[in-house]
């Protein structure tokens, strides 16, 4: 059985390189079922770095993504509060998120 973080290349085991995270993530290119794993992985990575405030960019259009996003945002935990970003920084195609301090809260959200 091969591990899940290597890949064949050339017939060469390949580690991929680490991703960094940082306070934004953009979510296109994902399909809406992978959103609920992407977005808890994320919070949980952010709380890790001590973020305390994050954007997911989803898109405009009809944006199942945008749907999926705020569900997974008004079940998680770390969540304190999440609206649409300012117009700079994606207006309704973003999501901005507050993380809360305890890393327990309760939905927050604008909607």
């Amino acid at each position: 059985m091969k591990p899940s973080n290597e890949t064949m290349k050339n017939g060469e085991m390949h580690v991929p390189e680490p991703v960094e995270i940082t306070d934004v993530l953009d979510l296109h290119g994902f399909f809406p079922d992978q959103i609920p794993e992407i977005i808890r992985n994320f919070i949980e990575s952010a709380v890790e770095k001590n973020l305390k405030s994050l954007r997911i960019i989803h898109g405009k259009g009809k944006s199942r993504l945008k749907y999926e996003v705020r569900k997974a945002l008004r079940s998680n935990p770390h969540v304190l509060w999440f609206g649409d970003a300012p117009a700079g920084y994606g207006g309704w195609g973003a999501t901005i998120i507050e993380l809360n301090d305890q890393n327990k809260g309760e939905d927050h959200s604008t909607e």
